[in-house]
């Protein structure tokens, strides 16, 4: 028996892997190609892009799992069935159901994993991804780039002819509208960014400013002045993961999005019998329709739980795993242990 469930259990591994990788790698360049969207709005380096992508791993793995356990498991068992060797097992007195055992304990290991990314693992990246997208963001604020237009220092915009390495700017312009009627621009020859005490201001030197109502027009010249960045930055706060779902209980939107998790980590158990009912087949009698199994459950499985995400509940979760796993029994029973 040990040997049965090692033989099984091989094969599975290898049509798992020669899967998973393929999908792991195509979703990942999607994931990728999303994040490299992120450079028109905030500048990252090659080794921060792969900051933000790591964050992006167990969201690949949860969505790209249950899909390759149920194609690696029908490709598995109906390879076995093709190539004969589930009849032999059957002819040395074998039942079905105990063939099934030992892949009944990869797919418990599997609906672990997937519970362990859903409840602690995403949870913990995706705030960890808003974390760091919010500093670039507030960091490419106070980045002024010479030569555009449109760049906002907290209320004011600035332009910037030249950038010196050193961090010293040549011939700024810094515009404000106060009100429909008040405005303010100031012009400088030089000038620099300036931090002290976690406060960032914009030093100007010898220049001249100008403000504007609807009576009056008055100029000043100065030799220093100071506009700070009045808006005050937006501080993440991280949460636990106790902390997270505990939202749950007064946001229907993570409650819903809880059950999803719920349902789509316990896929690996749920599409057993499913897919077993329409894999370990007589191939002398029965034909090999692989891929409309895997399309076939794969969709009645999602389905099943983006309506849990849309309108589920307690009652309906439990009602649909319990129906999930019957259904897939009853079907094995009576396509597969009745016969085998």
């Amino acid at each position: 028996m040990v040997s049965i469930r090692g033989y099984i259990s091989t094969n599975f591994t290898k049509s798992f892997m020669t899967i998973f990788l393929p999908f792991f790698f195509i979703i990942s360049l999607i994931y990728l190609v999303k994040i490299s969207a992120l450079t028109a709005q905030i500048q990252i380096s090659f080794g921060e892009l792969l900051q933000l992508f790591s964050y992006s791993i167990p969201d690949i793995i949860f969505y790209t799992l249950p899909l390759s356990f149920i194609a690696a498991l029908a490709n598995t068992l109906l390879r076995l069935s093709s190539d004969n060797e589930l009849i032999a097992l059957y002819a040395l007195g074998m039942p079905a159901g105990r063939i099934l055992r030992g892949i009944w304990l990869i797919a418990l290991l599997f609906s672990l994993l997937l519970l362990t990314i859903s409840f602690l693992a995403m949870p913990m990246s995706k705030q960890l991804y808003k974390s760091f997208k919010d500093e670039k963001k507030a960091e490419a604020k106070l980045n002024i780039i010479p030569g555009k237009l449109g760049q906002k220092f907290g209320d004011f915009y600035v332009y910037v002819k030249e950038k010196e390495d050193n961090g010293l700017f040549h011939d700024l312009v810094i515009y404000n509208r106060t009100d429909m009627k008040n405005e303010q621009f100031f012009a400088a020859k030089k000038g620099k960014m300036n931090k002290n005490n976690g406060q960032t201001s914009l030093l100007l030197y010898n220049g001249f400013g100008y403000t504007y109502s609807k009576d009056h027009l008055q100029q000043a010249e100065y030799k220093t002045l100071e506009a700070f960045d009045s808006v005050k930055p937006q501080s993440f706060h991280f949460e636990n993961i106790i902390a997270y779902w505990k939202k749950a209980a007064g946001d229907s939107r993570i409650m819903h999005r809880l059950f999803f998790f719920l349902y789509v980590s316990l896929i690996p158990i749920l599409a057993l019998y499913m897919v077993s009912a329409f894999t370990m087949i007589n191939p002398r009698y029965q034909e090999n329709h692989a891929f409309t199994i895997i399309f076939g459950t794969t969709l009645l499985l999602y389905l099943t739980a983006s309506s849990l995400e849309k309108w589920g509940t307690p009652l309906l979760l439990v009602a649909a795993v319990i129906l999930t796993v019957a259904a897939g029994y009853l079907l094995f029973q009576k396509r597969v242990a009745r016969y085998f």
